[in-house]
């Protein structure tokens, strides 16, 4: 009998010393949980260093941005809300935002973040 698909999850611990960095659309990243372990958890994150991100969203996934460090703005469909560590943004999908100011923020996409699902808005 073929695993249920809460049954093909797997439990994972890692470091963000042992995951690849990587520029990223909003910053430079660490890959604590990407591409590679879709299917197999219920989310992806990555902890991000933002500065000065471009306008964008997503038509299928939610985000979560939780401010490890720093201080700066989040604007949400154009209304900016200040944010510094220890706030936590819920982005649906569909609204347009961006950040400013230098932060590190772990990013949540749920389900996992793909490459076809972000828009720009000046391309």
């Amino acid at each position: 009998m073929p695993p249920t698909e809460q049954e093909a999850w797997v439990t994972l611990v890692r470091h963000e010393d042992d995951v690849p960095r990587e520029a990223s659309h909003c910053g430079v990243r660490d890959r604590l949980i990407g591409y590679e372990d879709a299917g197999r958890v219920a989310a992806w994150a990555h902890a991000v260093d933002m500065h000065d991100t471009p306008e964008h969203y997503h038509r299928r996934r939610a985000e979560l941005y939780y401010v490890l460090a720093g201080e700066g703005t989040v604007t949400l469909d154009g209304k900016p809300h200040p944010v510094r560590a220890g706030s936590i943004v819920h982005i649906p999908p569909g609204v347009i935002h961006s950040a400013r100011g230098a932060l590190r923020v772990l990013v949540v996409g749920v389900p996992e973040m793909v490459d076809d699902d972000i828009y720009f808005l000046d391309a």
